[in-house]
């Protein structure tokens, strides 16, 4: 698996929210928070996994996302997913009150999304 670059991580850290497009489109994203822990990005759906990105990016699992000007091809791995420990923190530490809605709610934790970034192809 490819790993995001020491600068993207901290991009990641210091910008509020990214722009996820689920598939192949070009229809306008969605914006939502994003925390880095251990080195992985995740965001989460506050309406569960019913929420239509979130069915979008379970239905892809792949996309790109949009933070300032950087735009990446990613992998969206949504499921089976265990988050690690450390994530509600990250996104009460990050988000402060804004964060309950991800945190406390069990229909948000389930709708966890881990956003890797794609391999790029060889030559």
């Amino acid at each position: 698996m490819v790993a995001w670059t020491p600068e993207d991580q901290s991009l990641f850290s210091e910008t509020y929210s990214l722009v996820l497009n689920a598939g192949d489109t070009d229809r306008p994203g969605v914006e939502i928070g994003m925390v880095v822990v251990d080195g992985d990005l995740y965001v989460r759906a506050y309406r569960g996994v019913r929420s239509l990105w979130y069915r979008a990016a379970r239905e892809h699992g792949h996309g790109t996302i949009q933070v300032g000007a950087v735009s990446r091809d990613v992998l969206l791995t949504t499921g089976d997913l265990e988050p690690p420990a450390g994530l509600d923190s990250a996104f009460r530490d990050k988000y402060g009150a804004v964060a309950d809605a991800l945190v406390a709610s069990p229909q948000a934790r389930a709708a966890t999304i881990r956003i890797d970034p794609a391999p790029v192809p060889a030559p």
